[in-house]
This record gives structure tokens, sequence and C-alpha cells, in this order.
């Protein structure tokens, strides 16, 4: 599977992005789709999965901010990011979790929030 992911930058508190993911050249079956952050210093978490029936997860901290969606047509990821925050502030990296063949990861994406 390969991602191509967009959308990161530079933006102030507040503020709002959307981040793309599209997977293409994908052999296998996807179950879901999602985004993982690191921040500086700290360890890699998940911000936000949509799997094949509709159902999200987000982590506490971005709920009622943040909204993913998919275009299981494209298989491509959405993730928009209203009323950022510095705390936001980290690299974005795209996930494919596949049925039977474990996870793929995407380059990932900076997102930077000024205060």
């Amino acid at each position: 599977v390969q991602l191509q992911a967009s959308g990161g930058g530079l933006v102030q508190a507040g503020g709002s992005l959307r981040l793309s993911c599209a997977a293409s050249e994908s052999k296998f079956s996807i179950k879901g789709m999602g985004w993982y952050r690191q921040a500086p210093g700290k360890q890699r978490e998940l911000v936000a999965r949509i799997t094949n029936d509709g159902s999200t997860y987000y982590l506490d901290s971005v709920k009622g901010r943040f909204t993913i969606s998919r275009d299981n047509a494209k298989d491509t990821v959405y993730l928009r990011m209203d009323s950022l925050k510095p705390e936001d502030t980290g690299v974005y990296y795209c996930n494919v979790l596949t049925y039977w063949n474990g996870d793929f990861w995407g380059p990932g994406t900076l997102v930077t929030v000024s205060s």
C-alpha cells in the first residue's frame, strides 16, 4: 500500500487545517484508515480512525474539534482540524489498517500551531 498525505502547514491557534491521505496500489483489504501524531519528545498517539462500517474513534483531546471522514471509492481519508491549539503541533501520520496484512504508514506531514 502506498500512502500519500498532504495538508499540513503552519496555522495560528484557533485556525483550521485539513489533512488528506490517499492509498494506492493496495493489494490488501482495508479495514480502517486513520491519523496518528507525534509531538516533539512524545510518543506517537492515535488521533482519529474510521473503519469500513463508518465507526469512528477520536482522542479525547480532539473530540469536538477534529472530524475524520473517508471516501471509500478513492481509498482516501481526511482529517478536518478546527479550533487548533498549540498542543496539536506535531507530525501527523496517515495509517491504513488491513484485515490480514497488518498496517501501513504514510511519510508524515508536519502541523505547526502557533500561539
